[in-house]
């Protein structure tokens, strides 16, 4: 008897006694190279660093709308993010500069809802915190945490001001099953002394990748 239970725990345990991923299906990706899908609203589009981004979006952002999906539990998306200039993160400075949020929602639910600071640490230590990779407000990260890479070019480089481009990789895997698919990216940037707030601050988006995924 012993050997026939140790059996059965063997067959369950390689067979489908444990969910695993059996099928992916990649449903949209865009390098923006070409002419954006009309699946984005708002499909702006120029080149930086010698490649084509969706943006750059001050103050507004895009939607991306998917219909008819094929059956599936989960959906990964993924995408490369351009922190451009001098955004200042978890900062308050009675509401002159920072904080700085950019957020991902989908189907009305919020997945991101970050700070990120492109700024220096001072003479004495202290950095500008920035809540990603957590969520705002209840995190201190140091300036740039988590970037694919901190130190690409900025795109305004304006007198006085740090900043340069921080490039992050971004994927979330999330609950779904419904045939349609809404993704919304907003900013939300407080630069009250800024004389041209989009060349302050941006951000864009490349690579932009969406799988369904069954169990």
């Amino acid at each position: 008897m012993r050997n026939l239970i140790l059996l059965l725990i063997s067959v369950c345990v390689l067979t489908s006694c444990a969910k695993e991923v059996t099928d992916d299906q990649q449903v949209y990706f865009n390098d923006f190279e070409s002419q954006p899908s009309k699946q984005i609203s708002n499909a702006v589009t120029e080149t930086y660093n010698g490649t084509t981004v969706l943006g750059r979006f001050n103050a507004s952002g895009f939607d991306l709308n998917l219909n008819d999906l094929p059956a599936h539990k989960l959906v990964e998306i993924s995408f490369d993010l351009y922190i451009h200039d001098s955004w200042d993160g978890n900062k308050t400075s009675g509401g002159v500069d920072g904080p700085d949020l950019w957020k991902m929602i989908v189907d009305g639910n919020l997945y991101v809802n970050a700070s990120f600071s492109n700024e220096d640490c001072d003479n004495s230590g202290f950095c500008p915190p920035q809540s990603y990779p957590s969520d705002y407000p209840n995190s201190n990260h140091n300036p740039k945490t988590g970037a694919a890479n901190p130190n690409l070019p900025g795109v305004c480089n304006l007198a006085g001001k740090t900043g340069g481009t921080t490039l992050y990789k971004i994927t979330k895997t999330i609950e779904h099953s419904k045939a349609s698919l809404l993704m919304q990216c907003r900013d939300q940037l407080t630069q009250t002394n800024a004389p041209d707030p989009k060349c302050d601050e941006s951000w864009s988006i490349d690579n932009l990748r969406v799988k369904v995924i069954n169990l």
